[in-house]
C-alpha cells in the first residue's frame, strides 16, 4: 500500500525522472535535457490543484501536488523535497540524460531562504508548432506539409501572494500565443504587406481597400504601414490579455491565487521577441558588449502612467489616496504651506500649497524595492492578482496593473554570432544583487573554461550567476562574497546561445 501511494505522489509531482547527480563544483554541472513540445490544443483550464499559500490540504497528496516545479526539472519526491528545502537551497538545474532542453539552453533556479512558503517562481521552455487557421485568400487550406511554423519559447514566471498565477501561466502562455499566431502563418510567410482585412467567410476576397472608409479623405490618402514584426509583437501583446482574463475566470475553480512576474522570448522567423510584465529582466551578452532586452516596471518606473490614472479616475482612489507624490507623508500641521509635489505631467519637482486632500495616502510611495502601489505590491505589471486589496480595505489595486508586456525584438540574422554570446534571463533574485557588467564578467569567466561545441557549458553558466546571487551561509544569513547579503529570494535563469537551432545544438 505504502509504495502505491508513493508512486501516486510521484505521478503528481514529477515527470519521474531520476534525481540529477550533484555537480562536483560551482563550475562544472551536468548538462540539460529536452522537454517535450506543447500538444497541437487549444488553451484549456488547468487541472485543479491547491497552489502555495493556501489553507492546509486534508491529503498529503494533495499537499504534495500543491508544490510544482518545471517538468523539465525531471525531479522525483526526493528531489523535489530537496528543491523545497529553505536551509540546504540547493540549486536546481535538469540532469544529463543526453537531451537537452533546444538550443542547449541553460538552466538552474534555487528557492528562496524563507521568504515564502515554496519556490514561487516557474519555467517553461518549449518548441511550438503553429497551424495555419486559414488561408488569406479565404479558401479552405489544403493539408500539406510544411504550411504551418514552429517558434521557440522560454518562460520566466515570478510569483508572489502564492504560486498559483505562475504555475498557471507556465503551462498555458505559449498555448494562447500559438492562437494568436495561427492566423497570421500565411501572411508571415509571405513577403508582401499584410492585408488590411481578413476574410469573414471562407471564400470571400481580401479587402486592403480603405475609401469607404468615413470622414475626410485626405486623412486616408495613405495606408499605415504594418510591418510583419509588429504582427508578432499584437499577437504576443494579445496573448498576455487573453492569459490574465482566463485567470480572472478560473481563480475560484482553480486556486489561481496571487500574481506573477512574466519574461517570455520567442524566437521565430530569424527574430527574437523579448517580452516583459514585471521585474524580471533581460540582456544580451554579445562579444562583451551588454544589450539591455528588457526594463524592470515598478511603482518608479511607472509612476506618471499611475497617477494619471488616478487623475482620470479619482473613483479608483477611493478617497483614500492621493495621485499626487510628495517626498514624504504629508503631516496636518503642514496644511496651508508649500511642500515639493510632482503629478502625471511632471519628472521634476515644484511646489504647492498643501490642502486637506493632500494628507491622503499618496498612490506611489517609497523608493527602489520599497516602492509600492497603494502601500501594497511592489511590481506594476504583471498576470493575475485579480483578488488584491489594499490592505484592510476593500479598495482593488487590479485597475492600476498592467498586464501588457514591452515587447523588444533583436534580428538574429543582423550579426555573426559566437558560441559565448548569449542572452540572459533571469527574476529579480538575480538582478536585486548583481550588475548587469557582473553578469558579462561571469559570463566571460565560466563560458571561456569550456570548448566551444561542449553544450554543458551553458547550464554550468546559469548555475554560477544562481550560485553568485545566492551566496553561501553564515551565521547571518546568506552573504557574498564582498560580505554583503546574498538574494534571499527565489532565483531563476535561463541562458539562451544566440547561435540558434542549428549552430551548437
Amino acid at each position: 500500500m505504502l509504495n502505491r501511494v508513493r508512486s501516486a505522489v510521484a505521478h503528481l509531482v514529477s515527470s519521474g525522472g531520476a534525481p540529477p547527480p550533484r555537480p562536483k563544483s560551482p563550475d562544472l554541472p551536468n548538462a540539460t535535457s529536452v522537454p517535450p513540445a506543447a500538444p497541437p490544443e487549444t488553451p484549456k483550464s488547468p487541472p485543479a490543484r491547491t497552489g502555495s499559500g493556501s489553507a492546509a490540504p486534508a491529503k498529503t497528496v494533495e499537499a504534495r501536488a500543491s508544490f510544482s516545479r518545471p517538468t523539465f526539472l525531471q525531479l522525483s519526491p526526493g528531489g523535489l523535497r530537496r528543491a523545497d528545502d529553505h536551509a540546504g537551497r540547493a540549486v536546481q538545474s535538469p540532469p544529463d540524460t543526453g537531451r537537452r532542453l533546444p538550443w542547449s539552453t541553460g538552466y538552474a533556479e534555487v528557492i528562496n531562504a524563507g521568504k515564502s512558503r515554496h519556490n514561487e517562481d516557474q519555467a517553461c521552455c518549449e518548441v511550438v508548432y503553429v497551424e495555419g487557421r486559414r488561408s488569406v485568400s479565404g479558401a479552405p487550406r489544403e493539408p500539406s506539409r510544411g504550411q504551418g511554423l514552429c517558434f521557440y519559447y522560454w518562460g520566466l514566471f515570478d510569483g508572489h501572494a502564492g504560486g498559483g498565477a505562475a504555475e498557471m501561466a507556465s503551462r498555458l502562455l505559449h498555448r494562447h500565443i500559438r492562437e494568436q499566431l495561427k492566423d497570421l502563418v500565411e501572411i508571415l510567410q509571405d513577403p508582401s504587406p499584410p492585408p488590411l482585412c481578413l476574410p469573414s467567410t471562407p471564400g470571400a476576397p481580401v479587402s486592403s481597400d480603405s475609401s469607404h472608409l468615413v470622414g475626410p479623405q485626405s486623412c486616408w490618402s495613405s495606408q499605415k504601414e504594418v510591418t510583419h514584426e509588429s504582427l508578432v509583437i499584437g499577437a504576443i501583446e494579445n496573448a498576455f490579455q487573453l492569459m490574465d482574463e482566463q485567470m480572472a475566470r478560473e481563480r475560484r475553480g482553480h486556486q489561481v491565487e496571487g500574481g506573477c512576474c512574466a519574461l517570455v522570448v520567442v524566437y521565430l522567423l530569424g527574430k527574437v521577441y523579448v517580452a516583459n510584465a514585471g521585474d524580471s529582466r533581460a540582456i544580451i551578452v554579445r562579444n562583451g558588449e551588454i544589450i539591455p532586452m528588457s526594463r524592470e516596471f515598478t511603482p518608479e518606473t511607472e509612476r506618471q502612467r499611475l497617477q494619471l490614472l488616478g487623475f482620470l479616475k479619482p473613483e479608483l482612489l477611493g478617497g483614500e489616496f492621493t495621485h499626487l507624490e510628495f517626498p514624504r507623508r504629508v503631516q496636518p500641521k503642514e496644511l496651508g504651506q508649500k511642500m515639493l509635489y510632482r503629478d502625471q505631467n511632471m519628472t521634476g519637482w515644484a511646489y504647492k500649497k498643501i490642502e486637506l486632500e493632500d494628507l491622503r495616502f499618496p498612490l506611489v510611495c517609497g523608493e527602489g524595492k520599497k516602492a509600492r502601489v497603494m502601500a501594497t505590491i511592489g511590481v506594476t505589471r504583471g498576470l493575475g492578482d485579480h483578488n488584491l486589496k489594499v490592505c484592510s480595505s476593500t479598495l482593488p489595486i487590479k485597475p492600476f496593473l498592467s498586464c501588457f508586456p514591452e515587447v523588444q525584438v533583436y534580428d538574429l540574422t543582423q550579426y555573426e554570432h559566437c558560441p559565448d554570446d548569449v542572452l540572459v534571463l533571469g527574476t529579480d533574485g538575480l538582478w536585486d544583487v548583481t550588475s548587469d557588467c557582473e553578469v558579462a564578467a561571469t559570463v566571460d569567466r565560466v563560458l571561456s573554461a569550456y570548448e566551444p561545441n561542449d553544450p554543458s557549458r551553458y547550464t554550468a553558466l546559469a548555475q554560477a550567476l544562481v550560485l553568485g546571487a545566492r551566496g553561501t551561509p553564515r551565521d547571518r544569513g546568506w552573504r557574498l562574497p564582498n560580505n554583503k547579503l546574498g538574494s534571499g529570494d527565489d532565483i531563476s535563469v535561463f541562458i539562451i546561445p544566440l547561435g540558434g537551432p542549428g549552430s551548437y545544438s
